[in-house]
C-alpha cells in the first residue's frame, strides 16, 4: 500500500476551503502523543505522521482533514452556526485542563473530574463533533467501504445536544477565581 500523501490532501482541502494554512509534521511540545492538531495562533496544522507510520491512509486521511476543519472553523467562523463559533473560545482537554479565550489570550485552568467526564466533554464540544463528521465524510469519498475508516463511524459523528456547554460556566468561573 502506498504511503499516504499528505502534502497533496492538505494542499487540495486547503485551496477547496479557501485557507492559508501551513502544514507541519513536528508536533508542538506536549503534542507528540496526538494524531494531529490545528494551532489557530501560528494558522498550523501539525500532522503526527510518525505515530500515524503504521495506520492505514483512510485513518491518516481523517485525521488531516480533521484538523484541516478546525483551521477552517478559526479562519471563516461564519460559515458555522453559532454554538460552533462559540465552542471555539473554549477548550476542553481529557485530563480536565480547559481554557477559555478571553480577549485574544488564552487563559487556563483545571476542573475537577475523572477522565471519562472529560473525554466525553470533549468529544461533544460543537467544534469537535462538526470536524469528526466533516473528516468522516471526506475521508469516506476517498476510501469508501474501508474497514479501518468505518471503525470510526460510530464514534460519536452524530449530532449531540453539546452537553459541553454545561462546562462553559464552570470554566469562566474557575478562571474568574484564579
Amino acid at each position: 500500500m502506498p504511503d499516504f500523501d499528505y502534502r497533496a490532501s492538505f494542499d487540495s482541502l486547503r485551496l477547496e476551503a479557501g485557507l492559508v494554512c501551513r502544514l507541519s509534521f513536528d508536533m508542538p511540545e506536549g503534542y507528540e502523543e496526538a494524531n494531529g492538531m490545528y494551532d489557530p495562533e501560528t494558522d498550523t496544522v501539525f500532522m503526527n505522521a510518525t505515530l500515524l507510520k503504521e495506520c492505514p491512509d483512510s485513518e491518516k486521511a481523517f485525521y488531516l482533514f480533521h484538523e484541516l476543519r478546525h483551521a477552517e472553523q478559526f479562519a471563516h467562523p461564519e460559515r458555522f452556526p453559532p454554538a460552533i463559533r462559540k465552542a471555539l473560545d473554549y477548550d476542553i482537554a481529557y485530563d480536565g485542563n480547559c481554557s477559555k479565550r478571553v480577549n485574544g489570550k488564552w487563559i487556563s485552568c483545571r476542573l475537577d473530574g475523572g477522565e471519562d467526564r472529560f473525554t466525553r466533554l470533549y468529544l461533544s464540544q460543537p467544534h469537535e463533533i462538526d470536524a469528526n463528521q466533516f473528516a468522516y465524510a471526506k475521508a469516506k469519498t476517498l476510501f469508501d467501504g474501508d474497514k479501518a475508516l468505518e471503525a470510526f463511524a460510530p464514534f460519536g459523528f452524530r449530532p449531540l445536544s453539546y452537553p459541553q456547554r454545561s462546562a462553559m460556566p464552570s470554566i469562566r468561573r474557575s478562571i474568574k477565581h484564579s
